[in-house]
């Protein structure tokens, strides 16, 4: 009897010994939101990098609101906390987390050669990842603004899809008129005009169209330029003057409103982003087969455009797990993991090299016209104050969309309001 106790005390002196003194496994934090089904599979991706590298990884669950995600990440960050060790990046908040010096330099990965950026839509890297010359993030999601049309109806009155404004609002008409016969709801084109961060991005499209843009050449802030006095008025006109689009499109018209109008059989053109491709072929959608996807119309003389969204992956600069952080982003960016997000959730791959692949390729038939809108993608400035910046411009155009406003008097407006903003902050 008294055997055994002491067998039982050595046991447990020794388990103590052995597995009290062994070093801790790291165990990484990763940030991550977005819908159920997305933070589910992310799940997935994460139990099979533990399993593969033994590396344990708590899944940080983010809220699906935009806003309220860049605060779960800004607080913790601004603080200098530990955790999140790694975390998924609006694009617009990547210039903004650098700046704030809040991230870790990538480049030694692209200079071990475990990242090659060759893999990666350059321009993309060039505009959203790149700070001062150093590199802070990889997309994982690339996003951009697309133009769905109703193709049968496109068909039915012998028209092509539009490759100009003009073209748009001619055509727009044509069917507006003739299908308005039936269906008193009908509009030719639908887009994002409301207050909010979809107008920004519009306006954006509409000025780069144009030849205007919010970036001036030398990497300054600048919206007061006869370009995008004309885009705007564009988009005035399209509500007020040509009234193809429809008169709530400055109070209500946002992603899942202009979706819905879309997807209902009350438009010919839809201004939205990738998502909505599923959607709109989805059982029991209404345009289920009769929808395809364009870039977005020029204007004369102007080139295509189309506002850059999506979501990249950086390393907080506080983690006191960087390197097993590093192993983690590498896996997210690999082609196995890339591919693997765009056949299950319908994620657009970060990876430019994806888009040759022929599962994806069969998954999403409208991938060509997605990889060249990348090719024509403008990003939102980097601005560490981007946030007032965007509110700036989203309660100007607005008032210029609404007549409240002349759209040289908005944006006139709009430039000095960040400018002192930015005087503000010596920028």
């Amino acid at each position: 009897m008294l055997s055994s106790r002491r067998l039982l005390i050595s046991i447990t002196i020794f388990s103590f010994l052995f597995f009290g003194c062994k070093p801790r496994t790291p165990q990484l934090t990763f940030a991550v939101g977005g819908a159920s089904n997305e933070v589910e599979y992310w799940e997935k991706i994460v139990s099979e990098f533990t399993d593969s590298t033994r590396i344990d990884v708590v899944l940080l669950r983010q809220p699906t609101d935009t806003d309220q995600r860049r605060q779960g990440l800004v607080i913790p960050l601004r603080s200098r906390q530990q955790d999140p060790d790694i975390f998924l990046m609006d694009v617009i908040w990547v210039g903004q987390f650098a700046a704030s010096d809040w991230l870790e330099p990538l480049d030694s990965v692209v200079a071990t050669g475990d990242v090659n950026l060759a893999d990666f839509f350059e321009s993309i890297v060039n505009q959203v990842d790149t700070y001062h010359d150093s590199l802070y993030a990889l997309p994982v999601y690339n996003d951009c603004g697309l133009l769905y049309f109703r193709k049968d109806l496109l068909e039915k009155y012998g028209l092509k899809p539009p490759v100009t404004w003009q073209q748009l609002i001619r055509s727009a008409d044509i069917v507006q008129e003739n299908e308005r016969i039936t269906n008193p709801h009908f509009f030719g084109f639908v887009w994002q005009g409301a207050q909010y961060e979809g107008l920004v991005c519009n306006f954006l499209e509409f000025a780069a169209s144009n030849n205007g843009g919010i970036i001036d050449s030398a990497g300054g802030i600048i919206v007061y330029t006869p370009e995008n006095i004309r885009a705007a008025d564009l988009m005035h006109d399209l509500i007020h003057k040509h009234k193809i689009s429809p008169p709530n499109t400055y109070t209500e018209m946002k992603e899942e409103e202009t979706r819905l109008a879309f997807e209902n059989g009350n438009a010919l053109y839809e201004r939205n982003w990738p998502y909505a491709w599923a959607l709109h072929n989805k059982e029991g959608s209404r345009v289920k087969g009769k929808v395809a996807a364009a870039l977005l119309p020029r204007g004369h003389n102007g080139q295509h455009a189309a506002a850059l969204g999506g979501w990249h992956i950086g390393i907080s600069k506080f983690s006191d797990n960087k390197t097993e952080a590093m192993t983690f982003l590498k896996f997210v960016l690999s082609y196995a993991t890339q591919k693997k997000l765009a056949l299950n959730l319908g994620w657009n791959p970060g990876r430019s090299d994806l888009y040759e692949d022929a599962d994806v390729r069969r998954k999403m038939p409208h991938l060509d016209v997605l990889k060249n809108s990348f090719d024509h993608a403008v990003a939102r400035p980097t601005s560490p104050y981007y946030t007032q910046i965007s509110e700036i411009l989203q309660q100007n155009q607005n008032a210029a969309l609404s007549g409240k406003s002349s759209s040289d008097e908005a944006l006139a407006r709009a430039q000095r309001e960040i400018n002192e903003i930015l005087q503000r902050y010596n920028e």
